[in-house]
Parts: C-alpha cells; sequence; structure tokens
C-alpha cells in the first residue's frame, strides 16, 4: 500500500472500503449523540512514547492520517502512539487494511467480534472500547460488544459465531488446534481460508493488546456513545 502512494493510498475504491469510509461513517455518529469533536490534546492521549507531531511525519503517513483527522474530528490515539517509529506505523497499517479487508465468508462484524472477545482475553481496554465501538456500526446490534467484552461464552451468539470465537481463543491462548476445530467450522460454512482469516485477526491484534499496554494507550472518548444509540426513522 505505501510503496507508490501517489498511485495507491487515496484511490477513491480505497477510500470507501477502508479507513476513510469508516472514519466518515464515525464521524456522522458522533455528531448524532451529540459529541463534538476537537483536534486539540485531551486527557484520554496521553502516550508512555512521545507520538511523532503528524507535520513531522514522512509524507505517506500524512497523506493517510491528515484525512483521518478530517473526516472524524479526532485521531484515534493508535495512530498517535505508534507514530513514536513511524516505520512501524506504516507496516501496522499496511497489515491491518490486509487483515481486515473483505473477503471470504467472515464479515467485518465477524472480524471485529474477534478482537472484541480476544482483546477481553487479554485485558486490552483500547481494543476493547475502539473495537466495541466498530462492532456496534458493523453488526448494527448495540448490546452484543459489551457481552463479548464482559464473557463470550454468556454472549448471545449463534453457532456459527461460536465456532469462529472458540477457534479464535484456541489461538489466542496458543493452544494446539485439532482437526476437530477446523471441521466445526467447516460445518458451519467457513473454509480452510476463512480459518487462516481468523488466524490472521486473532494475531494482529496480539501484538496491538501488547503495544496499547508498553504505550499506555487509551481509548478517545468518542469511541464509548458510538452506535449506541439508534438514529430516530423520520
Amino acid at each position: 500500500m505505501f510503496r507508490n502512494v501517489s498511485m495507491l493510498l487515496f484511490k477513491s475504491s480505497f477510500q470507501d472500503r477502508n479507513c476513510l469510509g469508516l472514519m466518515k461513517c464515525l464521524k456522522g455518529r458522533l455528531l448524532y449523540a451529540g459529541i463534538h469533536t476537537s483536534s486539540k490534546r485531551q486527557s484520554d492521549d496521553v502516550f508512555r512514547f512521545s507520538p511523532t507531531p503528524l507535520n513531522r511525519l514522512p509524507d505517506d503517513l500524512q497523506l493517510y492520517l491528515k484525512p483521518v483527522e478530517e473526516k472524524t474530528g479526532f485521531m484515534p490515539n493508535v495512530f498517535k502512539a505508534m507514530s513514536y517509529r513511524p516505520d512501524e506505523l506504516r507496516a501496522f497499517i499496511n497489515y491491518y487494511d490486509i487483515v481486515m479487508a473483505e473477503r471470504g465468508s467472515l464479515t467485518k462484524a465477524d472480524k471485529e467480534m474477534i478482537i472484541v472477545a480476544t482483546s477481553a482475553e487479554n485485558k486490552c481496554q483500547y481494543c476493547i472500547i475502539a473495537h466495541g465501538a466498530l462492532h456496534r456500526i458493523f453488526s448494527k446490534n448495540p448490546h452484543l460488544a459489551d457481552q463479548l467484552a464482559a464473557n463470550w461464552r454468556t454472549a448471545e451468539l449463534d453457532d456459527r459465531q461460536r465456532s469462529i470465537l472458540d477457534f479464535a481463543m484456541d489461538l489466542c491462548h496458543c493452544q494446539p488446534l485439532s482437526e476437530e476445530k477446523f471441521q466445526n467450522l467447516e460445518k458451519h460454512g467457513l473454509s480452510l481460508e476463512d480459518a487462516w482469516d481468523i488466524g490472521g485477526v486473532v494475531a494482529l491484534f496480539a501484538l496491538s493488546n501488547r503495544m496499547a499496554y508498553l504505550t499506555n494507550m487509551k481509548p478517545n472518548k468518542e469511541f464509548y456513545l458510538i452506535g449506541r444509540v439508534p438514529k430516530n426513522k423520520t
């Protein structure tokens, strides 16, 4: 993605599918909830490692991040925290966009479900809150993310969702995967490719959870109410 920014980074199809389209959606929901966003420094963005100011980041990262802040009215703290080492931020964004892209049988809501449940196992406040918000948006379910954060085993899941998380949790805890687990995925319409995708999400957020602890990453306050209040139909 970042190898040729001028040609690839901001094609309109990329914007619709990935971060920028999502951020535009987030801003609309924040305004609906009555949350006025600001780029000014707030108490929720105190980091252990000093972030690199946006205007001092390499050009390709500025091209990626400036529209995010413009469209949402705030900069997600994960980008600030990871900017301490710009090369690692670039690698993180690149891998995130690949892992979270739509393909196979896993939906965006499925992937966010995996993130929230495994982040809860790892007790990562940032990812539980931020990706709980994204799960509420993609699933259109204002309750399930909170249930997953408390205890995925007692959450209101269907059999397909439960098979996904059962598989994901073995990976989260570095448990050997039995053939039965793969068969259970197949029983619910999930392929070997989907199993890889589940593993990719679990692995990426094992990294993200631990970087959140390392950097003292806190959720932006804007994430807390996103997707909780349904819009009134007129």
